[in-house]
């Protein structure tokens, strides 16, 4: 094998080694993602849930709207 045959077999192995690594941060990005996603899909879930119970409180819970609150004491 000659010295141009062994740097060009050298070069394909650094190839597919580099390719081997971004196939796995590709992989492991996608699935750091899918996670990310699931989690987001909870919390809108719980905003939801939270968003709706507070539309179904009875007005006298004492909780007023923002432009029934009293201004702070420093006014």
């Amino acid at each position: 094998m000659s010295a141009n045959e062994r740097d060009l077999q050298l070069h394909i192995v650094e190839l597919e080694s580099k390719l081997a690594f971004q196939e796995d941060t590709v992989n492991s990005l996608s699935n750091e993602l899918l996670e990310h996603q699931k989690k987001i899909d909870r919390l809108q879930q719980q905003v939801m849930l939270l968003a709706e119970k507070l539309r179904n409180l009875p007005d006298d819970q004492g909780i007023l709207r923002p432009e029934e609150e009293p201004p702070p004491p420093h006014y």
